[in-house]
């Protein structure tokens, strides 16, 4: 069975054909500028590279580009559209309706639209993605993996916030959690590699930590509680996100510098996080450099992002009462070692302790960075949210 990858962002769309016999991917891309000038779609498959420069007024046309390059004699991966069995669209939200990924019926649809007050940014362009795949294949079939649903598990005492609970049952304002294929996929895989599958008291805390972090408690292969909050701005200071503040610093700031109200959510979204406390970048690449040259502010910011997730870490072994795992992923997470050696520094006490050896030559797939004596597991697992995705879809699609 081959599976269809589909991530549509605003102007954007990602995409993988994943060969589920083996869980590869056989061939992957991403259009860019959609509904700009300049249209155009990095295509690889078979070991070779193609850009396609073509307009791409809507998403549709994007597809159209996509299918086409699949299928292509010089560049293309499949002989035929028939051979792609289904589609498996990441949609980013479930609100309380959807607890699992869902075969996208046209009620199912009608569902995932209502919720997009949730998640202005990105659920509209969700659904255009599956509304333009449809048009163009209409017999095959779509399913929706969302980053919710994986938090639907959390306790009530974990989600609910200390306001009016009227607020909650009128307009469901409440901790949601994302990342959730990313925590769900690292944390499953933490359990086979360790021999807990199906072990209800398995305890680990898995840190999803890119340009977007959020930090999660999962028991029993069960997410009890996570970083992310309403929406993807709490939680961790990251790349251009505040992260968790006083929310009367909100009204404070349009004050002072004259914002409004949708400008204020603004600053905080793009201008913050360490790219804010820096004024050097949000990549950790350049922090890091621009810190080992005595730039205080890089280095604060790095400091700043640490601290943070290591009392998330220490906040969590409390919640669930104890841990028996740490799981860094993504690309901060699986990449840089300087992070994860200061995450976990002092916390000998609680049995974490990693061999610095270890953490700086972790090759490829899951390594074991933990040292001698150390009583809870530190693992470096490379995420695949797509192989989730595709995953779900098999199960469903059948």
């Amino acid at each position: 069975m081959k599976v269809l990858v589909i991530n549509a962002g605003s102007s954007s769309l990602k995409y993988q054909l994943i060969d589920m016999d083996t869980e590869k991917a056989i061939a992957k891309g991403g259009c860019e500028r959609i509904g700009l000038d300049g249209s155009f779609c990095k295509h690889k498959a078979n070991g070779k590279e193609k850009v396609i420069e073509a307009p791409m007024p809507t998403h549709k046309e994007a597809i159209k580009v996509v299918l086409d390059a699949l299928v292509d004699k010089e560049y293309g991966a499949i002989s035929s559209m028939k051979e792609i069995d289904a589609v498996g669209h990441r949609i980013v939200h479930s609100g309380e309706v959807f607890n699992s990924s869902v075969l996208l019926t046209d009620d199912v649809m009608k569902t995932i639209e209502s919720l997009s007050e949730l998640a202005p940014l990105h659920q509209p362009a969700n659904i255009i993605g599956v509304n333009a795949c449809k048009a163009i294949m209409p017999n095959v079939p779509m399913v929706g993996v969302f980053d919710t649903a994986f938090h639907s598990t959390m306790p009530e005492k974990a989600y609910i916030y200390g306001i009016p609970y009227e607020a909650y049952t009128q307009y469901k304002i409440r901790r949601y959690g994302f990342h959730g294929t990313s925590h769900r996929f690292v944390s499953q895989e933490a359990a086979k590699y360790l021999g807990r599958e199906g072990d209800p008291n398995f305890k680990v805390v898995t840190m999803h930590l890119g340009n977007g972090s959020s930090i999660s408690a999962v028991k029993g292969g069960r997410s009890v509680d996570t970083s992310m909050s309403f929406t993807p701005l709490g939680g961790v200071p990251m790349g251009t996100r505040s992260g968790d503040l006083d929310p009367a610093i909100v009204e404070f700031l349009a004050e002072k510098y004259k914002m409004s109200l949708s400008e204020t959510i603004n600053y905080l979204n793009k201008k913050s996080g360490v790219s804010g406390l820096s004024g050097v970048s949000s990549d950790f690449r350049d922090l890091t450099k621009a810190a080992d040259e005595g730039n205080h502010r890089a280095e604060l910011a790095l400091d700043v992002f640490n601290y943070s997730c290591k009392k998330y870490l220490g906040s969590y072994a409390a919640a669930m009462g104890g841990v028996d795992c740490v799981v860094f992923t993504a690309g901060i997470g699986e990449h840089d070692d300087r992070v994860r050696s200061a995450i976990v520094s002092d916390l000998e006490f609680m049995g974490i302790k990693i061999d610095e050896d270890k953490n700086k030559n972790i090759g490829d797939g899951i390594a074991d960075i933990t040292a001698d004596g150390g009583k809870v597991k530190v693992l470096v697992i490379p995420t695949n949210e797509e192989l989730v995705i595709a995953r779900d879809t098999e199960k469903l699609a059948k």
